[in-house]
């Protein structure tokens, strides 16, 4: 077959397997390690100014890319195999040379198989027979690649019972989605696409970031879609993207923190051509609480507590977030700012269990005090006025 009619015949003249050094049979594991071995053997960085070297390793990655891929390896399989049977004419192999072909029946074009020899063929080189090498025999436009919906941001406030305790709640967003006018392709209603020039309908470019090494760039020209329209959607103006405004209910859990990040598959942003939506993320705010605080999985509170609690001992009732109050036993002689910690009436913890109340006494002193009052501090003063507490202080060292 001509050079002109678009074919390249890479694979079918390209022994990758001896490339890689294994047998056709080999296992994926067998490819992959015999594909690191000569990578790290004649990586350009190891062997600087060795262009042999160089040129290998270029072989070496080529070989892996496509046998290394279970669903291109089995495409140059086939391709292959085709090629050594002589299932090409003119140069494919041998045996086929001088045949008389009908490539309209060969790839598809009103064949009996279903999909025909182009549809695979499209894969392998380039789709629709452009300028990046597809078969001429059938031109096929591309179908466009899914597109996975954006992720969308948001934020929501809620109560500090809320999060203990886990709450749904009603989110309005705006986000992108495609255009109701072109859905989503960006050329003009009533208008037909064609294979984008730049990418040759692969969605992506390959450029160079020096020595032997490439990247792949998502087009320029079509920005992924694969097809151009010559005419862009007037309401859109090309980009196929528009807004749209949503209510949904958003399950927050149990136990979420100020200004944890939620994320929710699945409910950003719509895709394109059949992709899945993108995820929406909520930055969740709780509201402090009158009495309560937190730390990590636990909640906190501040006993204020009299003199003589702590020193003769006492039993205080502590609220709950929870439920009834709870009895906290304060035993005599027990120091100003000491924690007591109440089991399982915190947040609940992802894995089911669930934190504590920390309680830390505090004391309290009444800024006026009555007369009996102050006859009793009085009276306690005298009788610990034989031992006074900061005697320790003046001692010398």
């Amino acid at each position: 077959m001509a050079e002109n009619d678009g074919i390249r015949p890479d694979w079918i003249n390209k022994d990758y397997y001896a490339e890689l050094g294994v047998k056709k049979d080999a296992s994926s594991d067998d490819i992959k390690k015999a594909y690191r071995k000569l990578a790290r053997a004649n990586h350009p960085d190891s062997n600087p100014g060795d262009d042999a070297k160089h040129e290998k390793f270029k072989k070496v990655a080529e070989a892996y890319d496509v046998v290394g891929d279970p669903e291109k390896r089995k495409k140059y399989d086939e391709v292959r195999t085709l090629g050594a049977s002589g299932g090409f004419p003119g140069g494919f192999g041998g045996a086929g040379a001088g045949r008389g072909y009908n490539f309209d029946d060969l790839f598809g074009a009103g064949g009996t198989q279903a999909g025909g020899l182009g549809d695979m063929f499209g894969d392998l080189f380039g789709g629709a027979g452009g300028a990046g090498g597809g078969f001429s025999g059938r031109r096929t436009t591309p179908r466009a690649r899914p597109i996975k919906g954006a992720d969308v941001e948001t934020s929501a406030t809620i109560g500090f019972t809320d999060a203990l305790d886990g709450v749904t709640i009603s989110l309005r967003l705006t986000s992108d989605s495609a255009c109701p006018d072109c859905n989503g392709t960006g050329g003009k209603p009533g208008t037909k696409p064609r294979v984008c020039p730049e990418c040759e309908g692969a969605g992506y470019v390959v450029n160079s970031v020096g020595g032997a090494f490439s990247m792949n760039e998502t087009c320029p020209r079509c920005g992924g879609r694969q097809l151009i329209y010559d005419e862009s959607c007037p309401t859109c103006r090309g980009s196929g993207r528009g807004t749209s405004a949503r209510t949904i209910q958003a399950r927050i859990p149990a136990g979420v923190k100020d200004r944890q990040r939620i994320r929710l598959k699945g409910k950003g942003a719509a895709g394109e051509n059949g992709g899945p939506s993108g995820d929406l993320y909520v930055t969740v705010h709780v509201t402090p609480h009158r009495v309560f605080g937190r730390k990590d999985d636990n909640l906190t509170i501040d006993v204020p507590v009299g003199f003589d609690e702590l020193a003769l001992g006492a039993e205080v009732k502590l609220p709950t977030l929870s439920g009834s109050p709870v009895t906290l036993r304060i035993p005599a002689g027990t120091p100003n700012g000491r924690t007591f910690r109440v089991r399982g009436k915190g947040f609940r913890r992802a894995d089911g269990t669930i934190g504590d109340l920390l309680a830390t006494v505090e004391v309290h002193i009444p800024a006026v005090l009555d007369a009996d009052a102050k006859a009793a501090v009085e009276a306690y003063r005298t009788a610990m006025a034989s031992k006074p507490l900061r005697t320790s202080l003046l001692e010398e060292s």
